[in-house]
């Protein structure tokens, strides 16, 4: 399954999930949240019974990003019953990703 978009409008209700969720805060215009998003993309593919992986434009979303402190992008922020658990600050490639959702996964 491939990642899917959040809005302001629906972010509660897709992070209100058994299974958890990494939501990627990102720009069109921020060079590393491109570099990102096809490493994201895989993961999603590939842990998509472990994993729900969702996309929310900084930009585009503002209201959200402001509400969990989103100060840098990419910003990687995993949720479990609706709670964060763990935040992910940066370009990494998949294997260090992986690495470190080891708990979650």
């Amino acid at each position: 399954m491939a990642s899917i978009k959040v809005t302001d409008k629906d972010f509660q209700s897709v992070i209100q999930s058994d299974k958890p969720v990494l939501v990627d805060f990102w720009a069109a215009w921020c060079g590393p949240c491109v570099m990102m998003a096809p490493v994201l993309e895989e993961l999603s593919e590939e842990e998509s019974e472990h994993l729900t992986v969702a996309k929310l434009n900084v930009d585009e979303n503002p209201r959200t990003a402001s509400a969990y402190g989103i100060m840098s992008i990419p910003t990687m922020m995993v949720f479990k019953n609706g709670k964060p658990i763990q935040q992910l600050v940066g370009f990494m490639p998949k294997q260090v990703l992986r690495g470190r959702l080891k708990g979650v996964l």
